[in-house]
This record gives structure tokens, sequence and C-alpha cells, in this order.
């Protein structure tokens, strides 16, 4: 079995071998933006399909409105990162880059997707092993934080802009142009919410794909996220 980081450098071959790959800026941006992700997704249900009542007198309950809150909280938390993500992905190594670039001119990585989809699908023996992220995660990645992330983040201010109405900061940069691309609000609405189900599903199988390389490829995934290494097991 081969491995070999994804901007094709010397190559590692042999089993034991433990490599420093993510920097701890990036390993706390993928926790913190785990916890936002995992906020916004349970705050948008109830957003989308609020609680039919509560108990007491209206005027003595906010929950509605508390719940919208965190949701807005967790939406700057997820914006802010993602820019300090970004920052991060010029000054720390080439595997802090990988998350904002696909090499589609390289055949190697074109090649290396289809055989990430044949291991994937049970119909190659072994897997062929990478320092970073493997072309099929890695343009997983790209769609579902990157491209996905961003589009949720645009949509996301500009609705939030709409209810702080003109002259914030957020209606002048977002509402004022996304909800009229779009033609309406509750279009922006419904592109949002399904965004954000395609980021629910892509963490799902984020989750299954990290344990089960860690079990079948024999080397270290979620410990990766932890220390910043991954080792190549027997």
């Amino acid at each position: 079995m081969s491995v070999t980081t994804q901007d094709d450098d010397s190559a590692l071959t042999a089993a034991g071998n433990t490599v420093y790959v993510y920097e701890a800026p990036v390993r706390a941006w993928h926790w913190i933006n785990a916890l936002s992700i995992v906020t916004l997704a349970i705050t948008g249900w109830f957003i989308a399909s609020p609680l039919p009542s509560v108990s007491g007198e209206a005027s003595e309950n906010f929950l509605m409105g508390n719940i919208r809150f965190v949701h807005f909280a967790a939406g700057y938390v997820f914006a802010i990162g993602l820019l300090v993500r970004l920052y991060w992905a010029f000054v720390g190594n080439h595997h802090a880059r990988q998350l904002f670039l696909l090499p589609v001119t390289d055949k190697n990585w074109w090649a290396g997707l289809l055989q990430e989809i044949r291991w994937y699908a049970f119909l190659e023996k072994y897997p062929k092993k990478y320092v970073g992220h493997n072309p099929l995660g890695h343009l997983f990645m790209y769609f579902a934080i990157t491209l996905s992330g961003t589009f949720l983040i645009v949509t996301g201010f500009a609705l939030y802009g709409e209810g702080a109405q003109e002259g914030h900061w957020s209606h002048t940069l977002f509402t004022s142009w996304v909800i009229p691309l779009f033609g309406q609000s509750q279009t922006v609405h419904t592109w949002h919410h399904l965004v954000a189900w395609g980021v629910v599903c892509f963490v799902i199988i984020h989750v299954y794909t990290a344990i089960r390389e860690d079990i079948m490829s024999r080397q270290t995934m979620i410990s990766a996220m932890i220390d910043g290494k991954r080792t190549f097991r027997e």
C-alpha cells in the first residue's frame, strides 16, 4: 500500500510512520466549526418547524426568540471561523490550503478520486493512503464547507439583515442584493434550508468515513484532529 501526500511530496511507504499534518489553529477551527454546525442544525430545525405552543402567558415566554438568538450567534461563530480559516490557509502549511483549492488540472488527483470511489464502494482491496485529505474527502470538504458554507453565510446574513432592517450592516452588505437576486425572501429561506440539509448529510457521512478509515485503512483519522499527527499502522 502506498502513502503519498496530496501534492506529491516524497512518498512514505513504511508502516509505522507518523506525520504532523494539522496545525493547532486548524484543529481548533475543526472542533469549533463542528459545534457551531450542530448548534445551527438543531436551532434551524426549530426555526423551520416551530414548536406548536408553550405553556403560560405569551408575554412571559420568549422561547423561539431565544432559539433564533442562539442560531444567529452560532452563525456569527461559523462565519468568523471560516474567515480565520481562510487566513490560515495563507500562513499555515500546505495541508491548510486544501480546503480552499481543488487541483482539477492534476490527472493524478482525478485518478485518485476514482480509486477512492471504488474503495468506498468496497471494490478495492487496499486503500491508497494520503497524509492529507484523500481526493474524495477533499472534494466533499470543498463543496460542503467552502462553497456550501459560504452560501449559508451569505443567505443567512441576508435573512438576518431583513429583520434588522435598513441601516444595519447585514442589510447593507447582504440583504440589499441577495433577496432581489433570488426574487423574494421565501426563496432565500428555501435555498438556505435545502443547502443546510446538504451540510447535515455531509456531517453524517464525514463521521462515518472517518471512523471507517481509522479501522479499515489502518491510519489515525480521528486522533489526527486532536494531536495533529497521522500515524500509518501495520
